[in-house]
């Protein structure tokens, strides 16, 4: 074989300028002369072929123009380990200072003689990389360990490793550099295209104190990541993006302690895989972006009840997915633990056209949700959510057996199946009176008008008045409209309203970029001001 190319070459990740691609064959190429590699390339428009020449066909690619021929010499193999990282932070043996001959330095012009500096050198270097705990050797061509012990003799203390986008061909290399990090809690090798084991041989401990692992883009299956699992006894947070996962199992004694999973980008066969993850006794967050599921279901519980999966779930991205019925969303209400939702970008928001009756859909639909798309649920946000949901949807219950009577209170169960919390909620505010039972109704100018009454509970002397607002009006501009009747700016007003509806309460207006309509505010209420 050419001296230029490894014994182990078929098979390894190789750069050639900025493009990589991963070795397919090793040998001569008929009509020529001398060894050639066949690239396999990550980007097909750097090939010209699927592997054959001159109808011979020496490799295979996916892409029908994804491989290539290049000579050994323009191949780069990568680096190990230690000469990536040494390069990476200025710590290789390259120094401002140049050797004479025997044991003499070259300052400039003059030449000092020095014994024993190469040494002094050398344990300058090893202090400075015992130093280093956090290491990123990002598009360093990283490929192999190295030398055996090396690492664990020179970076005694590292504990944070990204060895994303480099040449590692297979996972025993990860092992192999991981085995040598004593007190390894987080490792990402993302972007690395390579093999996993496909058998349960794993007795290796080097990654028995590894808490955080990114394993996104590196082809892996959901077989292989269960297969590797038995090595991470500890792991709390697994990313596995873009990596073509559709199918899942049972995570059976392994992935115990995990909180964290990352599924996104990969295009799973349906919502029922997520059954399969269900048990996982401590996940906590669960990020499910363009995965491809059209729905969520929980069979082990009825409406009303929770369910026994996802037990600890607090965070759930279900973003840029397929999602078009509300029947999904209101199975989330079934989870016990959940209290962060991202949805956006699914079929079923195109069923609303105003945004913000859209949220209040959401909010009323999940009883314990604190957070929705990255914005906190305010308690008055909620409030008003679930008294216009009730409101909304009144004349659906009304005609489906609903009725203000208790014992003639009968809704059918398609209506519960479209509004499972409808009975909490009447049970919550009490049962929708006639007069509010209106419907949507066209958002024209006179619909939005709300007639309210202002009131100074701490100036008795100041009278009533009777005002008509947009309810779109924010809080903001009704200070500003206070201040020319009163006279006080608005900074120092505090607002807030009471209703018939709330007999008893008052409900602070305490944000002033919020409108209200926000508030749940109705014609006939009254706004108190003070200052």
């Amino acid at each position: 074989m050419d001296a230029g190319v490894p014994p182990d070459a078929l098979g390894r990740r190789v750069c050639c300028g900025t493009d990589c691609g991963t070795v397919r064959y090793v040998g001569s190429v008929s009509r020529t002369a001398g060894i050639w590699l066949g690239v396999e390339w990550d980007d097909p428009q750097r090939g010209k072929h699927d592997g054959s020449y001159e109808g011979t066909q020496y490799f295979t690619c996916r892409h029908p123009k994804g491989g290539s021929f290049i000579r050994p010499n323009k191949a780069n193999f990568g680096v190990d380990f230690l000469t990536a990282v040494k390069d990476r932070y200025g710590l290789n043996d390259k120094q401002d200072v140049q050797y004479g001959t025997g044991n003499t330095l070259v300052f400039g012009t003059k030449t000092v003689e020095f014994v024993g500096m190469d040494s002094v050198a050398e344990q300058q270097r090893q202090v400075q990389l015992n130093k280093l705990v956090d290491i990123s050797v990002r598009e360093c061509a990283v490929s192999h360990a190295g030398q055996e012990e090396e690492i664990s003799r020179t970076c005694a203390n590292m504990r944070h490793i990204n060895l994303s986008k480099n040449l590692i061909s297979s996972w025993e290399t990860v092992t192999a550099i991981a085995s040598q990090v004593q007190n390894l809690e987080t490792l990402n090798v993302s972007e690395n295209k390579m093999r996993f084991p496909s058998t349960s041989t794993f007795t290796s401990s080097a990654f028995s104190n590894l808490k955080i692992l990114a394993l996104n883009q590196t082809e892996i299956t959901w077989t292989e990541v269960l297969l590797c699992a038995q090595g991470w006894p500890v792991l709390e947070e697994l990313y596995l993006s873009s990596n073509n996962i559709t199918v899942l199992k049972r995570p059976d004694n392994v992935l115990q302690t995990l909180k964290l999973l990352d599924l996104s980008d990969n295009q799973l066969v349906d919502g029922n895989q997520l059954h399969l993850i269900a048990q996982l006794p401590r996940l906590e967050q669960l990020i499910l972006r363009n995965t491809g599921i059209s729905s969520i279901h929980f069979p082990d519980a009825e409406f009303g009840c929770k369910t026994k999966m996802f037990p600890l779930l607090k965070r759930l991205a279900i973003n840029d997915n397929k999602i078009s019925q509300w029947s999904s969303i209101n199975e989330l209400d079934k989870l016990p633990s959940l209290r962060a939702l991202q949805c956006n970008n699914n079929p079923f928001m195109d069923t609303e056209k105003n945004p913000e009756t859209l949220i209040q859909l959401i909010i009323a639909k999940i009883s314990q949700l604190e957070v929705l798309n990255n914005c906190e649920i305010l308690p008055a946000e909620r409030r008003g959510a679930e008294l216009d949901y009730r409101k909304i949807f009144g004349k659906d219950w009304l005609e489906a057996g609903g009725h203000w009577n208790p014992e003639k209170n009968k809704p059918s169960q398609e209506f519960l199946a479209a509004h499972p919390r409808y009975p909490t909620l009447c049970l919550k505010y009490g049962a929708p009176e006639e007069g509010e039972l209106k419907g949507r109704q066209p958002l024209t100018l006179k619909n939005q008008l709300l007639t309210l009454t202002i009131k100074c509970p701490e100036k008795p002397e100041q009278k009533p008045v009777e005002k008509k607002l947009p309810e779109s009006m924010t809080i903001q501009k009704v200070k500003g409209l206070l201040y020319r009747l009163f006279k006080i700016p608005g900074s120092q007003l505090k607002l807030s309203y009471e209703s018939s509806k709330l007999e008893g309460k008052e409900v602070e207006l305490d944000n002033d970029l919020k409108p209200l309509q926000f508030y749940s505010i109705e014609s006939g209420d009254c706004v108190l001001v003070r200052w």
